[in-house]
């Protein structure tokens, strides 16, 4: 799993055995049914905030990663109606061996937006110096070593490459949506000099990629420019060349009222919404206003939950935060209704645990595990562990003779952040626990989240459509498992503490180790039933909802596809036309 959000979906039968991909017409785009659309016009989104880099793969930013995916491709790429894999740079593959070689056959006769031939060697020199580089803030080196053994990786020919693995990887291929990168301008950068590459300051001419657009001007604070590639390898059904638009603009903008004001202004022709902004809008549009809300169940997106610090610097609170009594007793004060009818008026429903509902291959039902909004439970669960007394302001005691008082650290910034600590904080009170409420930048949630430097976090992680992809995160030991950084390996490559994990937490580990090595499905299936069982009686973190994808599109345009819960920023631009 890349450090960074990527976006795969499960393709098992192509594991143990042999199997080809056959070409399409308009690669990622099939049976959408979107319409043919005229070339022309400008298109304006919302960018929450300046990329940090013009180069992938030296920063880990989701503002940087909405830009580069218009910008460049990677071997293969969703169809963003089934969210099966489809041909992209790689035209077809065939997977042998008994699922450890993936060779990849090249799509010939594509040109980088300079002009340059896309061959092996880009594909060969973007894997060894960027994605499997540990020195590339962005990379992912440890997707590609398997049990401490490194995939390689070789040009077999100009139009083919391979890949070796020391043993079956289930999810490998649906890994491989990793951005390729031009080896004629990125050649001099190597190891950590990888995350010098492409500043914000650098020639616009300087970024080339194969994808529908490339950059034309940056203006820092205020709009990323694309214009439309003339070299993009994809066509439409009818033979055009995508993309139809002759430009695609990011306006940026952090304050997500100001979003909708810009919206509403006829400044922006698309937006994801939250639930919260739904109502006005969808009654704009009921009204007359020329622009539809549309509705979808998430698949994608980022479920929010609330996690305590097992590692908290007051060791009161991490002996607390470490029991499981403790987090189950303060599930029973977590009002998911409440928090579902106003803070997404209703438009959310009760989440998985790592799994969202709508992922039929994985999910498993954990609803009952959930419990219900049960104050006199919360309390006696309170009382049975030892923190029953109370001082003068209600605030039960701890064994110390502490109040039992933390800080909630959450993103001000976030349409759904704020009023849903205003609601934990409240319904905690009631069972004689305060919480203090810390408003920090959603960007910084994950590095104040992985700093240890919280003790109580309220933060969102996508789902994915194979639990594989979300190991990092769920996985004891892993790079984002923050909740308790003791566990993590002392340095990269070695293996996580697992003397220190709880039994619940070696019970995931191994069934996270078995689960990535078995190319049996139902198998695979079993071992993450057991896991999100594990998950919902031990509460790593606690769900809070499952929100569902609203987006609002100017009428003005045709071919927008909200399907499957969209991929935020990910809508199939290139089909976009303007009426």
């Amino acid at each position: 799993m890349p450090k960074r959000t990527t976006f795969v979906l499960l393709s098992l039968a192509l594991l143990g055995g042999s199997a080809l991909a056959a070409p399409k017409k308009v690669s990622g785009y099939g049976s959408l049914g979107v319409t043919t659309g005229k070339p022309g016009g400008t298109f304006t989104l919302a960018l929450g905030d300046s990329p940090q880099s013009l180069f992938y793969y030296g920063a880990i930013d989701n503002n940087l990663g909405l830009i580069s995916q218009q910008l460049f491709d990677g071997l293969v790429e969703f169809n963003l109606a089934t969210y099966k894999l489809e041909p992209a740079l790689a035209e077809s593959w065939t997977v042998s061996n008994g699922g450890k070689t993936y060779t990849f056959k090249l799509r010939q006769g594509v040109k980088w937006s300079d002009g340059q031939t896309f061959n092996a060697d880009d594909v060969v020199f973007t894997y060894k110096n960027f994605i499997m580089n540990p020195e590339a803030r962005a990379g992912d080196a440890g997707n590609f070593k398997l049990d401490g053994q490194p995939v390689t990786i070789k040009k077999v020919s100009d139009y083919v490459v391979q890949f070796d693995l020391p043993r079956p990887a289930p999810a490998f291929l649906l890994q491989q949506r990793y951005f390729i990168m031009p080896q004629h301008k990125l050649g001099k950068f190597t190891g950590a000099d990888v995350n010098k590459a492409w500043p914000t300051n650098v020639s616009e001419s300087e970024v080339v990629g194969t994808g529908p657009f490339k950059l034309s001007r940056y203006t820092a604070g205020q709009k990323v420019t694309l214009t439309r590639n003339p070299n993009s390898w994809k066509v439409d059904a009818k033979g055009t060349k995508l993309p139809y638009l002759n430009t695609l603009e990011f306006l940026i903008l952090r304050d997500p009222q100001a979003q909708v004001s810009q919206f509403l202004a006829g400044n922006l022709d698309q937006l994801n919404i939250s639930g919260a902004q739904f109502p006005d809008l969808k009654q704009k549009e009921v009204a007359g206003a020329k622009f539809k809300v549309i509705r979808s169940t998430a698949l994608f997106g980022s479920p929010p939950f609330v996690a305590y610090n097992f590692d908290a610097k007051d060791p009161a609170l991490a002996k607390l935060f470490s029991d499981v009594r403790f987090r189950r007793a303060m599930q029973s004060a977590l009002n998911r209704e409440r928090i579902i009818d106003t803070v997404y008026n209703g438009l959310a429903s009760l989440p998985g645990h790592g799994v969202a509902p709508a992922n039929k291959a994985f999910y498993a039902n954990t609803t009952r595990q959930l419990g219900s909004f049960d104050l006199a439970a919360a309390n006696k669960a309170l009382d049975a562990l030892g923190l029953s007394k109370k001082n003068s302001a209600g605030i039960r005691l701890m064994s110390n003779g502490k109040p039992l008082e933390f800080d909630l650290t959450y993103g001000t910034d976030s349409p759904v952040y704020p009023p849903m600590a205003a609601i934990i904080q409240s319904d905690f009170a009631k069972v004689g626990v305060k919480v203090n409420l810390r408003g920090i930048l959603s960007s910084k949630l994950l590095s104040t989240g992985q700093s240890g430097n919280w003790e109580m976090i309220l933060h969102a992680f996508g789902d994915q459509p194979d639990p594989e992809l979300r190991r990092p995160i769920w996985q004891p030991g892993g790079a984002l498992y923050y909740w308790h950084r003791s566990l993590m390996p002392a340095q990269e490559g070695n293996k996580p503490n697992v003397a220190k994990m709880f039994p619940w937490e070696k019970e995931i580990y191994n069934i996270f180790d078995d689960a990535s090595t078995t190319t049996d499905a139902g198998k695979r299936k079993a071992l993450y039933t057991r896991w999100q069982l594990n998950f919902a009686q031990n509460l790593p973190v606690t769900p809070i909802a499952k929100p569902e994808n609203i987006g609002a599109i100017s009428d003005r345009y045709g071919n927008y596809v909200y399907n499957l819960g969209v991929i935020p920023g990910y809508n199939p631009v290139p089909l976009i036309f303007q009426k």
